[in-house]
């Protein structure tokens, strides 16, 4: 039987703590060589477009894909998770909620490698539903003292403001303009659908840690070249899906693979082949597209706490019926 878990079981079953631990677990079986990544792919017909990507982990001996569909108004996106040992479907995953946390947490595990242990200061561009995770991961890892937030809706930016405020504790200060949000901050998180640059290198601090997530298309991008200039450490989560879909870095290496010659993954930082941050000074880049193993590392602990719990319904896809 497989295991359907809704939206309200995931949010229930994935909090941010859980979502920290089972992304860099998953980063490092990806440093280590042990996962199989597919990228993600899109096709288009008329107004919807469907997205897929994929991840094998032998070591828990699961597969699974994430598939999802945006139209205009609308997301719809679900993972289907398979024993790897019998090619039997565990569950069935609704996976609005995982993909926001999984998001999340893997900017947060960025920010624990990446940033000066001693950050106390974050400032975010972008108000949206994903920014809600950016902050509440980074605060889980970094002891904030002052969060500056810019968000181009004022009502949007204000009650996004008063909701962090209760989620991480920390006083989350609304601000009209992403230069006053970021200006002296310690940590930066860009979490945009903006088609024009919102973060300029002008305004980054010496030491600043960065997480560009925002943009994963390759038209797009939310900083400017000074910005990727100035960045000394350039982490991404995959090289291969980086150069298919990270706007932020091809627009400014479109010249040639020099650029990328300085980029390196962020899952061989965890796993230690690559120090990373070497300098309290040095500017470092997370630029984020997302990858199908975290969706991957999420729904297994997902499925494996519900079945814990006596959570989901079963469905019996693949069951032949009964003979009367």
């Amino acid at each position: 039987m497989t295991l359907l878990l809704k939206e309200a079981d995931v949010r229930t079953l994935l909090t941010m703590p859980v979502a920290l631990e089972v992304v860099e677990e998953s980063l490092l079986l990806q440093g280590q060589g042990k996962l199989t990544l597919h990228p993600r792919r899109r096709i288009k017909t008329g107004n919807t477009q469907l997205h897929y990507m994929a991840a094998g982990d032998p070591v828990h001996e699961f597969i699974a894909m994430k598939i999802y569909t945006t139209a205009p108004g609308a997301a719809r996106f679900v993972v289907p998770l398979f024993r790897s040992a019998t090619g039997e479907m565990a569950a069935l995953i609704e996976a609005d909620a995982l993909g926001q946390i999984r998001t999340g947490a893997a900017s947060g595990i960025a920010t624990k490698y990446l940033s000066n242990k001693d950050a106390r200061t974050a400032g975010i561009i972008g108000t949206g539903y994903q920014a809600r995770t950016q902050l509440e991961a980074v605060a889980a890892v970094r002891k904030l003292d002052r969060v500056r937030a810019f968000g181009r809706d004022p009502e949007r930016r204000a009650r996004f403001c008063r909701e962090m405020r209760g989620i991480i504790g920390v006083e989350v200060e609304p601000v009209d303009s992403g230069e006053k949000a970021v200006r002296g901050a310690e940590i930066i998180i860009t979490a945009t659908s903006a088609l024009k640059i919102v973060l300029e290198g002008a305004w980054l601090s010496t030491g600043v840690h960065i997480n560009a997530m925002g943009a994963n298309w390759p038209q797009k991008r939310e900083l400017d070249e000074s910005a990727i200039d100035r960045s000394e450490v350039i982490v991404v989560d995959s090289i291969e899906q980086a150069k298919m879909e990270a706007g932020d870095l091809i627009q400014p290496f479109a010249n040639g693979e020099k650029g990328w010659d300085k980029v390196t993954e962020l899952g061989d930082i965890v796993a230690g082949k690559n120090p990373g941050k070497t300098s309290a000074d040095q500017i470092t880049l997370f630029k984020s597209v997302g990858l199908a193993s975290w969706d991957l590392a999420a729904a297994v602990r997902i499925y494996e706490l519900a079945v814990k719990r006596g959570m989901g319904q079963s469905i019996p896809l693949w069951k032949s019926p009964e003979k009367s």
